[in-house]
């Protein structure tokens, strides 16, 4: 029976991308793998998969007795049900190192980059393996993402020396113009559920025994959100209905380059505490900050340490 490949909880592009390029280089390295996700594509993650003529992986929510491979997480937070009766056998992750443990040693490549698919690049070129043309793409696609078009402050230089690589293997010319075009993609909330808005890109983290559920909206023009705001703040507000300590919400202009968090919290200090500023109505806007990663869980995490 083949290991999974799986990432985190809610997918984003990274997520599913990583699973499909990490399968195709541990198959190639002799292993015996499949592609998984933890639920459907997102609408950005379709237009990449489509654009580069890609399947998405099968979705599995029970990995009980299976063996995995992980890939852009490493928190329990954001692995599916049976984790503690499963075999993980290596983990490729551009975030902190979380609290999944092993009873062996595994192949572990994290690296502080700006995506996942940014490693998988290095560990291509380590084991002398060629990029399908489709993957690279897709994987070009992905670090565009997750750095915002590069200007998200986790970007270094091995992303955007990925991005340049991996669009000349696919063959994409200009890389910026198609970035638009997905970011015009994943703008899109015409009918779409504000649930689905909020889980479109949501992760719990669990901060000194507080559940903390921060979610993050990209948008090309946060004028865009206006005729929904209130529906996602009702969301919120029924996330931490179910026992979280707070539930924010980054909504992120990448033109602007700023993010407005929409914030419920049993603390109403909490936003002062981690950014220094107190929030108008639970509502702030945020110059400059266009990373969850590295911009606001860091700062949510210095509040409930101690």
């Amino acid at each position: 029976m083949p290991a999974i490949v799986i990432g985190h909880m809610n997918p984003d592009t990274d997520s599913v991308v990583s699973s499909i390029a990490a399968s195709n280089l541990y198959n190639r390295r002799g292993n015996d793998t499949e592609a998984c996700a933890q639920g459907a594509p997102a609408p950005e993650t379709v237009f990449v998969l489509e654009r580069f003529g890609l399947s998405a992986p099968r979705v599995v929510d029970n990995v009980e007795g299976k063996e995995l491979f992980l890939v852009d997480f490493s928190d329990l937070a954001q692995a599916p049900a049976g984790m503690d009766k499963a075999t993980v056998l290596g983990i490729v992750d551009h975030h902190k190192l979380g609290d999944i443990t092993t009873a062996q040693p595994i192949e572990a490549w994290i690296w502080p980059v700006g995506c996942t698919c940014t490693v998988l690049k290095n560990m291509y070129d380590f084991y002398n393996i060629e990029i399908p043309r489709d993957i690279a793409g897709a994987m070009m696609c992905a670090i565009l993402s997750d750095t915002v078009i590069f200007k998200s402050p986790t970007t270094t230089e091995a992303d955007k020396k990925a991005v340049e690589d991996l669009a000349a293997v696919a063959g994409v010319e200009d890389y910026r113009a198609l970035a638009m075009d997905m970011f015009r993609v994943k703008s899109a909330v015409d009918g779409t559920s504000a649930q689905d808005l909020v889980f479109r890109d949501y992760k719990d983290f669990d901060m000194n025994g507080n559940k903390i559920g921060i979610g993050q909206l990209e948008v090309i023009d946060l004028s865009m959100l206006d005729n929904v705001k209130d529906n996602l703040k009702r969301e919120l507000e029924n996330l931490k209905k179910d026992g979280r300590h707070s539930v924010a919400l980054l909504l992120t202009d990448i033109m602007k380059e700023g993010s407005e968090l929409l914030i419920v919290s049993d603390d109403p200090s909490l936003v002062e505490k981690a950014f220094g500023v107190a929030p108008d109505s639970e509502v702030i806007w945020l110059p400059g900050v266009m990373s969850r990663k590295k911009q606001v869980v860091p700062n949510f995490e210095r509040c409930f340490k101690g």
